[in-house]
């Protein structure tokens, strides 16, 4: 569903991405994972669109940037950037035009009501804190009922209740056949559903991992602290002879 091929980015002589090679089916939950400035950010900025760059990247078989591909995916970014004189049900009903959507009043306000935001519907963008910007962010990309979904770092700011609530849809929406690519630090937070796991370094894919090819009694964490810092973190000791997948 996304497809990623020999794609690079550069600014100037700075290589943020290095021939990257990435794919998520239809009804898979990939995790990206990586150090602050590995070039996660700019990977998930590239297949959305919102960057020029070298390579092919495809959404269900369609270019990118066109519009085909774009009525497909779904995108929460790290930072939410919501209009500050439009309330927060002003944010779907624009939404909904620019989807041309039917019929989407009821799937709205089951947006709002699991995310708690029912009581907010009036509150205008910029009188919300960032919490609440965040789950009005995952509302509205999820409004138009996406094929692909992509999330930088949804989880981050989130309270409890909107924590759990995300995780849930996730689980949800990954088993309804959507195709998601989550990037996070918060590794923890993905360990229950992931079907595979691209580790990024230095503005590279160092591995890719799938969930089978765990070790017995190894998790995610273990992984990419192997191939980030090259400690098995769950038992202190060093690599000598530890797979990483």
């Amino acid at each position: 569903m996304i497809e990623v091929r020999n794609m690079t980015k550069k600014y100037g002589k700075l290589t943020a991405n290095d021939n990257i090679n990435l794919s998520v089916g239809r009804g898979e939950l990939a995790v990206l994972l990586g150090p602050n400035g590995a070039g996660k950010s700019t990977l998930i900025k590239s297949i959305c669109g919102l960057l020029r760059f070298q390579g092919t990247i495809t959404i269900g078989g369609h270019e990118n940037h066109t519009i085909e591909a774009k009525r497909l995916l779904g995108y929460v970014p790290e930072f939410p950037v919501l209009y500050p004189m439009l309330t927060v049900a002003e944010h779907l009903e624009f939404i909904a035009k620019a989807y041309r959507l039917k019929n989407w009043q009821e799937k709205g306000e089951d947006l709002l009501r699991r995310f708690d935001l029912v009581d907010k519907k009036k509150k205008l963008g910029k009188e919300l804190s960032k919490g609440m910007q965040q789950k009005v962010s995952v509302c509205c990309a999820l409004l138009p009922e996406p094929q692909a979904v992509i999330m930088d770092e949804p989880l981050v700011g989130l309270d409890p209740h909107g924590i759990r609530e995300l995780k849930t849809m996730i689980a949800q929406l990954r088993d309804s056949g959507c195709a998601l690519l989550i990037s996070t630090h918060m590794i923890e937070s993905m360990e229950e559903d992931w079907d595979v796991t691209y580790i990024m370094v230095k503005g590279r894919i160092a591995r890719v991992c799938r969930r089978q090819e765990l070790a017995t009694g190894q998790s995610l964490e273990d992984v990419y602290f192997a191939i980030t810092e090259g400690k098995y973190r769950g038992a202190g000791n060093e690599l000598s002879g530890f797979s990483a997948c």
